[in-house]
């Protein structure tokens, strides 16, 4: 499935929702599918500068593509983790160096992110294009 094609069954199951909050339910939900990194693998080098709580982003690269795992503690940030790891794990650095984040926007949730989280969702996605750049170096 491509990224575009994730995106879009994110983007479906959320428009059942009437409410942002029944969406952030709907966020906080999948977060308890999140499976925590190990111990050494939460240190500086993965940490997600700039999140509104700690969170660490984990990547490997393999035949040009980009594999995520990745943590949060506070609630929000292990559900939208885990929808984005969802989202652009196993996607092609190209496609993931490609993509236009305002396409996150059909999500219908972000404008009802406080101005933190929105700040916290521009560093996961610029680790993310980091990353990606340096997986597309590789190949």
């Amino acid at each position: 499935m491509s990224l575009q094609e994730k995106l879009q069954r994110y983007i479906e199951d959320l428009d059942l929702f009437e409410t942002p909050n029944e969406k952030f339910d709907y966020i906080f939900d999948i977060g308890k599918r999140h499976t925590p990194l190990e111990a050494g693998e939460k240190n500086d080098a993965t940490f997600i500068e700039g999140c509104a709580s700690p969170a660490w982003l984990v990547a490997s690269c393999q035949d040009g593509r980009l594999f995520l795992r990745g943590e949060g503690t506070s609630e929000m940030a292990k559900g939208m983790l885990v929808m984005l790891l969802d989202i652009f794990s196993g996607a092609n650095a190209d496609e993931i160096l490609a993509f236009n984040p305002k396409e996150l926007e059909k999500l219908g949730i972000l404008e009802h992110l406080s101005p933190v989280r929105q700040k916290s969702m521009e560093a996961f996605l610029n680790k993310l294009y980091t990353y990606a750049k340096k997986c597309k170096e590789r190949t």
